[in-house]
């Protein structure tokens, strides 16, 4: 007679994991990071090495005290959530603040959910927020890249604070070629465009994660500035600009795409996405703030469940 093997699903497996997952967005994450060290140098080095040791030994030390479930860490997501915390903050952030991010990013917007795969927000930016809100001197202070051997650093501001303080006009003539590869001062990881979108060819060539939802944000946020553009040039900057400096690219590509706080259907991600877009751009032209991506990711982090209830999988066998 024949034997049978009965065993749970799922039956059919992939090569992939969540740890080979993680690893390939630290690797597309390199570039962008190289180029924050080069120029803003050994403060950067500093800023990267405590966020991502912090992130590794807090989501252990709370996985094995107090929660008492070794199995919930998982050092390469912890790793990457502490990378995307140092690249959203400026060089220049003391190592006591940069810990404290880390700890709400993993303790609060982590492990308080149940760890990896459970957190309804995205961990990096939940701690960005909290420390631009807690310590508003510290995360806004920006400094003009002056190299690994630079001369002393010079403050100034971005280019959208400059916006935000005497408008369109303030930029004119701004050559947007730099954009791609210096801006004049902002968060580690705005620094190089072209870095950030070679990271992300990088994820999409190795299919970890797909172009809609970044896709949505780039033609919302392209959109909604040409309109009001072409309706008040004086008074709100173009397309190209707000596509090349902020935080959009980094947000948009790492961030958003996150699986655990992304919704799970193509259509749910394009409206995900063109919510994030729409809401950035709402911040920029009207809030006091000059940027709005955090914000924005959050904001639709918290329409997750209801995207992926209404642009719900089709059940199998079902029309």
């Amino acid at each position: 007679m024949d034997k049978y093997l009965v065993s749970p699903n799922p039956h059919i497996h992939a090569s992939v994991s969540t740890n080979s997952l993680m690893w390939d967005v630290v690797i597309a994450l390199l570039p962008a990071t190289i180029v924050s060290v080069v120029f803003y140098g050994w403060a950067e080095l500093l800023v990267l090495a405590v966020s991502i040791a912090s992130c590794v030994l807090l989501e252990k030390g709370i996985a094995i005290w107090p929660m008492r479930r070794p199995a919930v860490a998982n050092s390469a997501s912890a790793a990457v959530t502490g990378l995307l915390l140092a690249l959203n903050l400026p060089p220049t952030t003391p190592w006591w603040v940069v810990f404290i991010g880390a700890l709400v990013a993993i303790g609060v917007a982590k492990m308080t959910y149940g760890g990896l795969g459970q957190n309804v927000f995205n961990p990096a930016l939940v701690g960005r927020v909290f420390l631009l809100v807690s310590f508003p001197t510290y995360m806004t202070h920006w400094e003009i890249p002056a190299g690994l051997f630079g001369a002393d650093a010079v403050t100034g501001p971005t280019l959208l604070g400059l916006v935000n303080e005497g408008g369109p006009a303030a930029v004119e003539g701004l050559d947007y070629m730099q954009t791609l590869f210096l801006n004049i001062g902002g968060s580690a990881g705005e620094i190089s465009a072209l870095a950030l979108l070679l990271g992300w060819c990088y994820l999409l060539v190795r299919r970890v994660i797909k172009p809609w939802i970044t896709l949505s944000i780039f033609g919302t946020v392209a959109l909604v500035s040409l309109i009001f553009h072409l309706a008040d040039p004086a008074a709100f900057t173009g397309p190209v600009f707000n596509l090349l400096t902020g935080g959009l690219i980094l947000g948009a590509c790492f961030m958003a795409t996150d699986y655990v706080t992304s919704p799970m259907t193509t259509v749910g991600g394009i409206v995900y996405g063109v919510g994030i877009g729409f809401i950035l751009m709402m911040i920029r032209y009207f809030g006091s703030y000059p940027e709005g991506v955090s914000f924005a990711i959050l904001l639709m982090n918290m329409a997750v469940p209801l995207l992926n209830r209404a642009f719900h999988q089709k059940k199998y066998g079902r029309a």
